[in-house]
């Protein structure tokens, strides 16, 4: 599942989906309505892709978690994130056993629902994981070149003393 271009945005019902970065902002779609918009950098936007949950071995990250989801629901619906506060926690037990109570919140696992359930509407879950081909290879060849954009960048010359 890629969130690499969902965003969630303060103040604002639902995700959004980023379409261009401009000058002063971004200009984004509303995955519930589809309705365009811009965005202020003033405003403060939260890519899905760098949210993660916290759990007792460290923090998983959401599209970890919605995976699992997936995997449960068989890509369908999950429950709805209007459920009364127990069955949330039962569910998202069930989803993340070892998520940590303690600093998730029923609010956060309301979040990560709907959010799933909005994600899920529009198709763009899955079960699968993100697979890089040839990783390695491929992390090997940019550091190559960002060694090569090094070598090939003039040296920094300090400015002369002047006594």
């Amino acid at each position: 599942m890629n969130l690499e271009k969902i965003l969630s945005i303060a103040g604002k019902p639902g995700l959004f989906a980023l379409k261009v970065q401009t000058r002063t902002g971004f200009l984004v779609e509303s995955l519930l309505d589809g309705k365009k918009m811009t965005v202020s950098l003033k405003v403060n936007v939260s890519l899905l892709s760098e949210i993660s949950i916290y759990t007792f071995e460290g923090e998983k990250p959401l599209s970890e978690v919605m995976r699992n989801i997936a995997i449960k629901e068989d890509c369908g619906p999950a429950i709805s994130h209007k459920e009364d506060n127990a069955k949330l926690i039962a569910y998202f037990m069930e989803i993340l056993p070892q998520y940590d109570s303690e600093r998730v919140y029923p609010s956060d696992i309301k979040k990560v629902l709907n959010w799933y359930n909005i994600l899920q509407s529009k198709d763009l879950v899955s079960k699968e994981e993100p697979i890089i081909e040839n990783a390695e290879e491929v992390l090997e060849k940019v550091v190559e070149e960002v060694v090569a954009e090094k070598a090939k960048a003039p040296a920094k010359k300090s400015p002369a003393k002047k006594e």
